[in-house]
């Protein structure tokens, strides 16, 4: 476990966005090899302008070392937002046949989580937490219920967000020749700090 002292978590701006991209690409799905895939890695690329887009939403957390590194990021916003990526439109489409602890979910009582990228130098020692509470403080004011997708293969990713966060698995879908797992998580709930 790591001290929270030597992490710092905030909302992103635009001075963080070649961090962000240059840790995206270290962690990006297509340029890991099957080996490393097995450590974690997110499967959608952000461009600049996107990312951009979601920085004048608030809608970016990220966490930095002693060196002011960026170590971590999450990404957090509307489904307006993220209509942009199919996959999106997809889940958003299963929403009437879903819910949480009797709570139907709809576009306007949750929000998209994810994707989550941390350095993998980093990874198991609480930093998921700290950055997901991040989030958590700011995007409770709006929204009730967090929802995110993890590939089925992403183990690892899954694992941390059940086990750690205490993440539910409401649904699993397939789309173009992958199986999700869809995840909602209730805002009002405190954060399990599990580092295993």
């Amino acid at each position: 476990m790591i001290l929270k002292s030597s992490i710092k978590t905030r909302l992103g701006n635009t001075s963080d966005i070649q961090g962000i991209l240059s840790l995206q690409e270290e962690n990006l799905y297509s340029n890991l090899t099957t080996k490393e895939r097995e450590k974690g890695f997110v499967t959608t690329p952000f461009t600049e302008n996107q990312i951009e887009e979601i920085i004048k939403q608030n809608g970016i957390f990220i966490a930095t070392n002693n060196e002011n590194k960026i170590i971590a990021y999450a990404f957090a916003g509307s489904w307006k937002y993220f209509e942009q990526w199919d996959i999106f439109n997809f889940m958003v489409a299963r929403f009437p046949s879903l819910s949480i602890n009797n709570i139907k979910i709809s576009t306007e009582n949750s929000f998209q989580y994810g994707p989550v990228c941390i350095d993998k130098n980093y990874r198991g020692k609480g930093v998921l937490n700290l950055i997901f509470e991040e989030m958590r403080i700011e995007f409770v004011k709006k929204y009730p219920i967090s929802i995110t997708f993890i590939n089925k293969v992403n183990i690892i990713s899954e694992k941390a967000h059940t086990k750690k966060l205490g993440w539910k698995i409401i649904d699993e879908f397939n789309f173009n020749n992958n199986t999700y797992l869809g995840l909602a998580f209730e805002m009002k709930q405190t954060v399990l700090y599990k580092t295993k």
